[in-house]
């Protein structure tokens, strides 16, 4: 296992290991993450025990070896073992759900516009066969704070609201929803609720028993994004007594196995056909290897994220002369900030109409093809959004490299230095952590062969 820092600053990426390409500003770990190398190595290590002997290992050692990653985490996010379940990824998980949950003919299924376009077409998919009717909750955005989230959502709940499916994590706005007073007033009500937890693993402290206890029945996560394990690890929670109503959407030979020493929900999920189990066995090794890279652990380095995306995100206020769209409380590793017009001098950019990470705004491809930066821009009414990512590989200068861009691209005044638009001011964060210097090989404020 790699040594830990020696202090609270982060390690630069040739101390983290990951495999980035050394000229590339990284901006964008939320989208799909980035996985160190030494977790790809444990994984390697995995396949490799399972090519060895494919009958044994998938037969005979595989459900003991899921168990033992299960119990790490479970561990990790605050839940018991038993009602986990691996699935490929966090749209897995909400597909599972609403695929096996049926709604009667007016029912309503409550969504925000902050939810992640693919968490919404499953809706709208379980919605249409069901022939129940998707709600959109209208959550101001800039939010002035988590009160104003619960009311919005309140706002759209009618005596019809049958389910809701909520974001821990916001993707477009990367705003940290109060989950558990939002669960509790809709549990209240009657209101199943099933959380999209997509960014929260590795991003903010997770305890799905209290999320339990204020009323969530399904909470889903991704362990490919903030707690950087391989693609393909991610988890579905049910609550217990829900566990009878949710099959896989695969169904296999756990359907009518006659053993009695597990649960049917167990012996349906751990075995859905023949696959690649070593995304879920790395999950271990990802906990230990990422929460071992400060001496705090995964709270330190939660902490230390929080901490720079909220000084990355002034440094991009102050040069774009905007003002701050959420409090610094409501931000976890990620930050969006709504982009200005652009001036009378920038190119023309064609309209952003993409709702998939996998869609490239016209801003996108000049600062990656320009600037070596890669971050989203996307989509948010008649506006822009670059939402920026901080993860321990980021050097220290990568903000004001991507505020210079910006202000390139679109055409923006000079700012005299030192100046802080309205609204901008309260993203100081308390105790704030000292950033690296960029390491060897990596860019840092000024782009080498940028024309």
């Amino acid at each position: 296992m790699q040594a830990r820092a020696g202090s609270a600053t982060l390690p630069p990426v040739s101390a983290t290991g990951w495999a980035l390409e050394p000229d590339l500003l990284f901006l964008n770990h939320g989208s799909f993450g980035a996985c160190p190398l030494m977790v790809l190595e444990a994984q390697q290590a995995w396949r490799e025990r399972l090519e060895r002997q494919p009958v044994r290992f998938l037969a005979r050692e595989l459900e003991a070896a899921l168990d033992e990653a299960r119990a790490v985490l479970g561990g990790f996010v605050g839940a018991d073992p038993d009602d986990l379940a691996f699935v490929p990824n966090a749209t897995h998980g909400l597909n599972t759900v609403l695929r096996s949950l049926r709604f009667a003919p007016g029912d309503e299924l409550l969504i925000d516009d902050h939810a992640h376009h693919a968490a919404l077409n499953a809706l709208r998919a379980a919605a249409e066969r069901d022939g129940a009717t998707v709600v959109v909750a209208r959550v101001p955005f800039p939010t002035p704070g988590p009160d104003d989230v619960l009311a919005a959502i309140l706002r759209a709940v009618t005596p019809r609201t049958k389910f809701a499916l909520v974001a821990h994590v916001t993707s477009p706005t990367a705003l940290v929803f109060p989950v558990t007073r939002i669960a509790s007033a809709l549990a209240a009500r009657g209101i199943r609720v099933l959380v999209d937890g997509a960014h929260a693993p590795g991003m903010v402290p997770l305890d799905i028993r209290a999320l339990e206890a204020a009323g969530v029945d399904y909470y889903t996560g991704n362990g490919h994004k903030w707690l950087c394990a391989p693609k393909g690890s991610g988890f579905l929670w049910i609550r217990r007594d829900r566990q009878p109503d949710v099959r896989p959407l695969a169904i296999s030979h756990g359907a009518d196995s006659p053993r009695r020493d597990r649960s049917r929900f167990r012996l349906e999920f751990d075995w859905t056909g023949t696959a690649d189990p070593t995304p879920y066995l790395s999950i271990p090794a990802a906990i230990e290897a990422v929460g071992g890279l400060l001496p705090g652990g995964w709270p330190a380095l939660m902490a230390a994220n929080h901490d720079a995306v909220v000084a990355g995100r002034r440094v991009i206020l102050d040069r774009l002369a905007v003002a701050s769209p959420a409090p610094p409380a409501m931000l976890g590793s990620m930050a969006s900030v709504i982009l200005p017009p652009p001036g009378p001098g920038a190119r023309p950019l064609a309209p952003n109409l993409g709702t998939s990470p996998l869609d490239d705004d016209p801003l996108q491809v000049e600062l990656r093809d320009r600037w070596r930066v890669e971050v989203p821009i996307l989509p948010w009414a008649e506006r822009r959004l670059v939402r920026i990512s901080a993860q321990v590989y980021v050097p220290a200068g990568a903000w004001a490299t991507l505020a210079q861009g910006l202000a390139e691209v679109l055409a923006l005044p000079e700012r005299p230095s030192g100046g802080t638009p309205t609204g901008a001011a309260d993203d100081a964060p308390a105790g704030s952590r000292a950033r690296p210097s960029p390491a060897p090989g990596r860019p840092g404020t000024a782009r080498p062969g940028r024309r």
